[in-house]
């Protein structure tokens, strides 16, 4: 269990967020969602302490021990499994079983173990990170964008184990759905400020929605009372019968607080440039196969045709052949055998995972738009900027200096900028926010052409696709049905079982203490514990709707003197139990 208190970080004239105060409590698996910049690696570091805030504190139990992803990828064992073990705990060092359940959930195998890390991809060791990690039996991980680099079979492995940790779980993810299943809470960055509910990230947007259009009518009721005020003062201050009320009128103005019109929030805006096509099958594929100079056939005997308005999912786990296949269709890569047939007219637009890096870094966000269509006009391509979120100057931002999800940007601007009917992408979610990604989810759906997706997130696929290319059983086949009809018919090979994933409670210490007598138990303190976190709930629950009347009733210029008593109240309470919590806490280390 962990509390932040008054937290706040800035760079500059640019403030991240402010009073950020909120308890990770016992067995919370909370997932932190905010927009691309808004703070959420940031706080992080603050929390691992690898970052100082400009105000407030964290307060950590003594004995507390956290486990975050490093970012560096140095390896000190011979094999991988070498590298994992050295993570094990000291109660557990020589349970290399441990150790290798958590390898195969993340997609090696049985030969991998006794190879070095330097023989896999920069993806695997990120892997191997994450299997370190996971050994470790921290009390509290720190899980920044573990989705990445995993494929469907290990993200759903990974999705189960972190739902049987006897821990506490703080994760960044750009994958909705992975997020939704395991976590309980959700903390999001929004507005600079920080807000913790319990339950998904659906009920967790539908309450800030509900949030702002409160803010925002308390607004208008305040203006309106504001205006009436200021008429009555214009119309009768200067009389003497009304003078006495005028200035009473303007010590109510006076004492508003100030509410401020809200920013407005940038969001994609696009749709996808439909080229029409009469031909109602664009794409046809016969007996295609293909694998790599003195390597394995990745795909063989493929064949299927594709409809205007299919949405074709290309699923399995990675380094199958998923991207090549699409390097195929696209006609970047000759197939050993076989053939793609595309009717007249298709004009694809192809987004790769190799994309990003073909971007020029030295043109601006405008120039490289542009140069994807020589017939667009100025306008067309500023208003194309606009739409991926590079309004004004930001559109003479130079590529070198974005960020990956920037570039991600850039990419999905240039394929705007071609008419297409055909649209090939690559894992086009990576590097995307959620809000982002559900825009993405919404186009696609309306696209009028036929699309193909290489994705490991579910609720793409469950909301997208209608048929699907698979990579499993060390084949491709074609599905004729949804990924809902393929789980069901046919299923993840091997697919890990639950047991397997059940992360190894670490033993516990016995209590210490320093006083005579008998030692408390350590679960009934637990017990206690959670009980005090339950009535921090609740009171910040009362605390919201008093704080919502307040301004309601200000607005309205009503008195708020009983209310703001009962505010002082509670956040005496809340200080009280904070501290009671801190107090159990110390009898637990």
């Amino acid at each position: 269990m962990i509390q932040l208190q008054e937290i706040s970080k800035s760079y500059g004239q640019r403030v991240l967020f402010e009073d950020v105060n909120f308890v990770l409590g016992p067995k919370e698996r909370v997932g932190l969602v905010g927009r691309n910049g808004m703070g959420k690696s940031t706080l992080f570091r603050i929390i691992l302490g690898e970052e100082s805030s400009d105000g407030g504190k964290v307060a950590i139990p003594r004995g507390y021990r956290l486990g975050a992803l490093e970012q560096h990828l140095e390896f000190t064992g011979k094999t991988i499994l070498d590298e994992v073990i050295q993570s094990l705990p000291s109660e557990f060092i020589y349970d290399h079983w441990r150790a290798e359940k958590i390898l195969f959930g993340l997609g090696f195998g049985e030969t991998d173990l006794s190879r070095p890390p330097s023989d896999f991809s920069g993806g695997y060791q990120i892997r191997v990170k994450l299997a370190k990690v996971l050994v470790s039996a921290p009390n509290l991980l720190l899980l920044d964008e573990p989705t990445n680099y995993l494929d469907i079979v290990s993200l759903r492995w990974l999705a189960q184990f972190l739902k049987d940790f006897p821990g506490e779980v703080l994760m960044i993810t750009h994958d909705r759905s992975f997020m939704d299943k395991v976590c309980t809470h959700t903390l999001g960055i929004h507005r600079k400020r920080v807000k913790k509910i319990k339950g998904d990230t659906k009920k967790y947007y539908e309450q800030l929605v509900q949030d702002e259009e409160i803010y925002e009518l308390t607004r208008q009721n305040q203006e309106k009372k504001k205006q009436e005020l200021e008429n009555f003062i214009k119309r009768f201050g200067a009389k003497a019968t009304k003078a006495r009320q005028a200035n009473s009128k303007k010590k109510i103005i006076e004492k508003m607080d100030e509410i401020e019109v809200l920013d407005e929030v940038p969001d994609l805006n696009f749709s996808f440039n439909y080229k029409d096509i009469p031909s109602k099958f664009p794409l046809e594929v016969k007996d295609l196969a293909f694998g790599y100079d003195s390597g394995p056939i990745l795909f063989s005997d493929l064949k299927f045709s594709a409809a205007k308005g299919d949405c074709i999912g290309i699923i399995g786990k990675n380094g199958k052949g998923k991207s090549t296949l699409l390097n195929c269709i696209a006609g970047e890569l000759k197939p050993l055998e076989g053939s793609i047939w595309k009717a007249p007219g298709v004009a694809q637009g192809h987004f790769g995972q190799t994309n990003i890096e073909r971007l020029h870094f030295e043109n601006t966000v405008a120039k490289e738009i542009a140069e994807a269509n020589e017939n667009l006009s100025f306008t067309q391509v500023r208003s194309i900027c606009g739409a991926m979120m590079f309004p004004g100057e930001d559109a003479d931002k130079s590529i070198s200096v974005l960020s990956g999800g920037e570039k991600a940007r850039v990419m999905l601007g240039k394929i705007l900028a071609k008419p297409a009917n055909l649209l090939l992408l690559d894992e086009p979610t990576n590097h995307l926010d959620m809000e982002s990604i559900e825009v993405l989810c919404d186009e696609l759906a309306n696209f009028e052409g036929v699309s193909f997706i290489v994705t490991h997130s579910e609720l793409l696929l469950d909301q997208l696709v209608n048929k699907l290319i698979v990579f499993n059983r060390d084949e491709a086949f074609f599905f004729e049905g949804n990924y809902q009809d393929f789980l069901n018919k046919v299923g993840w090979e091997e697919e890990p079982e639950r047991k397997s994933s059940k992360f190894v409670e670490v033993k516990k210490e016995p209590v210490k203490t320093n006083k005579a007598g008998p030692q408390k138990p350590s679960k009934k303190i637990k017990e206690e514990m959670e009980l005090v976190e339950a009535d921090i709930m609740k009171l910040e629950e009362l605390i919201d709707q008093y704080e919502k009347l307040c301004q309601e009733k200000s607005g309205r210029g009503e008195d708020i003197h009983q209310e703001s008593a009962m505010l002082g109240k509670l956040n005496k309470k809340v200080e009280e139990k904070f501290s009671q919590l801190e107090h159990l806490s110390n009898e637990l280390s």
